[in-house]
């Protein structure tokens, strides 16, 4: 399979959460395919935009890759970078609603999360192509804070490093006036919420050609980094 983008998720391990997400979402980004969503009124619809990335976190947002590396340089890296950091826990996860989308994030002390994701990023952008301009006039359009900015030209993403928060997206953005509505409905399928949730494994992910994303591999974290 020839990708066109490729980004660092964190996925959770088969089992009752990722099969939850898997048909939440309609896309089961294990298996690289459709799946048959909850019968909920509207939930395709509020999660059009987010079915194409599967249940997941970002650690390294999607990026193009470098003209002056090939997949299985990216591969190694991720391989390497995995062998040095350590996992890390939090006390649990929640459902939260982020502005206008639902999500279910980390409880508790989330340094050690925030540090694999700082990893991902940074010790892994040499694989990552430059935005072009019209990508970064997009990502602008956003009303960006200062720190935002300068994470958008350094690292190809706003959201990282200091901005950075953890989360598994469950939604598009939804109108205001429903959002109470979406975490009931959320509530009503989301399973139990194991305690503590630890965060032991990175995957490397690809975008298809047909723009849906998929496992590519996943990497345990070995390390004390």
């Amino acid at each position: 399979m020839k990708y066109t983008r490729f980004a660092i998720y964190y996925l959770p391990p088969k089992g009752a959460l990722a099969e939850f997400g898997a048909s939440w979402l309609g896309w089961d980004i294990v298996g690289g395919g459709n799946v048959d969503q909850f019968q909920v009124a509207d939930l395709d619809q509020v999660t059009k935009r987010s079915r194409k990335y599967g249940f997941h976190a970002t650690l390294k947002p999607p990026f193009r890759l470098s003209k002056d590396a090939s997949f299985s340089d990216l591969a190694a890296a991720v391989k390497t970078l995995s062998s040095k950091m350590r996992s890390a826990r939090s006390d649990g996860l929640e459902l939260v609603c982020l502005g206008r989308l639902l999500a279910l994030v980390p409880t508790g002390a989330t340094s050690g999360i925030s540090d694999v994701a700082a990893a991902c990023v940074t010790q892994l952008d040499d694989y990552r192509a430059p935005l072009s301009d019209a990508e970064l006039e997009r990502r602008r359009k956003a009303n960006l804070s200062s720190e935002q900015e300068t994470n958008l030209v350094r690292w190809g993403y706003p959201y990282v490093l200091q901005s950075f928060r953890f989360h598994m997206t469950l939604t598009d953005r939804v109108p205001k006036k429903d959002v109470a509505h979406w975490v009931k409905v959320a509530a009503e399928f989301v399973p139990p919420l194991s305690e503590p949730f630890d965060l032991d494994e990175i995957a490397l992910v690809g975008e298809r050609p047909d723009g849906m994303f998929e496992l590519i591999e996943r990497y345990p974290l070995r390390g004390g980094y």
